[in-house]
């Protein structure tokens, strides 16, 4: 089993994590944040990953902290999992439909960490208990640990809710494949350098 076990704990938040990438899409998630649990219980399902997370934040501050060190932790629990990238596919993208909502995201885990995250498409400001603005922080928090390329957009859509959650289901999906181990590689490392 590939899993990565993070205990995260700042000033601002305490997180305990485990996350197994060759997993069943079972998850117990608690950050405080419930629209933001219900995305990371999405990531889960859809990216076939079991996801044990218990975050505590400054919630009486905000919530950036808590998204934020969430996506950090999250992303030094994949770097951790995947080890030396082996045998791994690397790169994986996704274009995920919910309904009217179409949005993409394409992952290398290339050990250079760079996001870049489009949601100019989304017009709330709040889905549920949940900034939008902090989305973006997830995502760069986890593209600096995980040392990869995280790029996710949201095409269009009239549902906040449905382009924030078709969003984190591209990813899973993105993520699951880049993480999928590919048997005829089973011994190469996916990179002309020898290093990743």
């Amino acid at each position: 089993m590939r899993r990565g076990r993070i205990d995260r704990r700042t000033t601002e938040t305490q997180i305990q994590l485990t996350l197994n990438l060759d997993g069943k899409g079972t998850y117990t998630v608690s950050t405080g944040i419930r629209f933001f649990d219900h995305m990371l219980e999405l990531f889960a399902r859809h990216g076939g990953f079991d996801l044990r997370l218990k975050a505590t934040g400054d919630l009486d501050v905000d919530a950036h902290h808590t998204v934020e060190d969430v996506g950090i932790a999250l992303g030094e629990a994949v770097a951790q999992a995947v080890g030396t990238k082996k045998g791994i596919n690397r790169a994986g993208y996704f274009l995920m439909p919910m309904d009217e909502t179409l949005a993409v995201a394409a992952v290398d885990l290339s050990g250079r960490p760079f996001p870049v995250v489009d949601l100019t498409n989304i017009t709330a400001t709040q889905v549920g208990d949940l900034p939008v603005e902090l989305v973006q922080d997830f995502f760069e928090g986890f593209a600096n640990a995980a040392r990869a390329n995280v790029h996710v957009k949201v095409l269009y859509g009239r549902s906040s809710h449905h382009q924030i959650e078709a969003v984190f289901k591209a990813f899973a999906r993105a993520l699951r494949v880049a993480c999928a181990k590919d048997k005829r590689l089973a011994k190469m490392l996916p990179s002309t350098k020898g290093l990743l």
